[in-house]
């Protein structure tokens, strides 16, 4: 390949769910005003990314988008009028676009990789100045290249928007969690370094063992126990926090588990539910449920601050070749993974440590 050109992956438009995915040589792209160019080190998967293969996720894709969200990488060029920013820098990507602090707001769109917003599933990607943060050093490339979605997901179902209004975590507190995926398992892991208890309920109870290894305190089949979130509040008197990453149809088991004054983390798209919530309950506990929505670029810095104080190691399943992209997108569809699933690209592994 000339150093003039590129490889990417995009969408292919066969009108198919899920679209095929082409591999394109093109011109390498010049960063404008307000820009930088990120040679891509890595990129992960998140279930988003399924979704929007199969044209699932909010808006449709315009043809020919290039997929992922997250990535990490070295900032290659600097366009004009850019503060901040040299090349060399590791950085990681920010998901949302016009989301610098605070609360989210009406005009965020789908996230990178989504809708009209080209990702980073590419040898090189541009992007605006604001959609970069710095990468921790104390991850490698590619593990930094889970953090972007996942990771910030789980850190704002912790912590809230900031202004950080959360109830502050510590060992009395018990968190549970719901499910075994990226936002998961970072929420176990960032939960427990905090200090907190942390349960998981899961129907993958195969999955106890490595559950095990990240310090949970307890682990629930959901499958096997019709009344888990009873269980759950039985056993532990109440979670301050769970995290529903699951969706509505896990609801009322969500309410039956939180405790007194405790709040449910609500981010799930994959289970529906067929009737109202057991509001009654969620009254009688005094309990509430807060949305999540990924997280700000402020958050992704604290959240990088975080990962680096406490030595975060992210759990990753597998790292598959840029040129077997396809094949990552298969892996994270199975029910049996762990961890996320990353995609290298060509010249990663003589980079890494750049």
């Amino acid at each position: 390949m000339s150093s003039s050109t590129m490889k990417r992956w995009v969408l292919g438009g066969n009108g198919g769910a899920p679209a095929r995915l082409d591999l394109q040589s093109v011109p390498l792209p010049e960063p404008g005003p307000g820009q930088v160019r990120l040679r891509v080190h890595a990129a992960a998967l998140n279930s988003r990314d399924l979704a929007v293969r199969e044209n699932r996720y909010g808006l449709p894709s315009a043809p020919g988008l290039v997929p992922l969200s997250d990535g990490a990488g070295i900032v290659d060029a600097v366009g004009p009028d850019v503060d901040g920013w040299v090349t060399g820098d590791r950085v990681i990507t920010v998901y949302f676009d016009g989301w610098p602090d605070g609360a989210p707001g009406p005009h965020m769109g789908q996230g990178l990789g989504s809708g009209a917003e080209n990702g980073v599933l590419a040898e090189y990607a541009i992007l605006a100045a604001d959609r970069i943060v710095r990468a921790p050093a104390g991850l490698s490339l590619t593990e930094a290249a889970t953090l972007p979605c996942a990771a910030l997901t789980a850190w704002t179902a912790i912590r809230g928007n900031r202004p950080y209004r959360a109830r502050e975590l510590g060992p009395d507190d018990t968190v549970l969690v719901l499910g075994t995926g990226g936002v998961s398992l970072f929420t176990v892991q960032l939960a427990g370094l905090l200090g907190a208890r942390v349960w998981v309920a899961t129907g993958s109870p195969g999955k106890r063992r490595q559950l095990e290894k990240l310090g949970v305190a307890g682990v629930v089949d959901h499958g096997r126990a019709e009344h888990w979130g009873r269980d759950v509040f039985d056993r532990t008197g109440g979670a301050q926090l769970v995290v529903n990453t699951v969706g509505g149809g896990s609801l009322d088991e969500a309410i039956a588990a939180v405790g007194y004054d405790g709040e449910i983390a609500y981010l799930g798209l994959f289970d529906f539910a067929g009737a109202a919530p057991d509001l009654l309950s969620l009254m009688g506990k005094g309990a509430s449920i807060r949305g999540v929505a990924v997280g700000s670029a402020a958050a992704a810095g604290d959240l990088v601050a975080a990962v680096d104080e406490h030595g975060l190691e992210p759990v990753i399943d597998r790292v598959v070749d840029f040129a077997d992209a396809p094949e990552a997108y298969d892996r994270h569809a199975q029910r049996d993974s762990f961890g996320k699933i990353v995609v290298e690209m060509v010249a990663a592994k003589e980079t890494d440590q750049s």
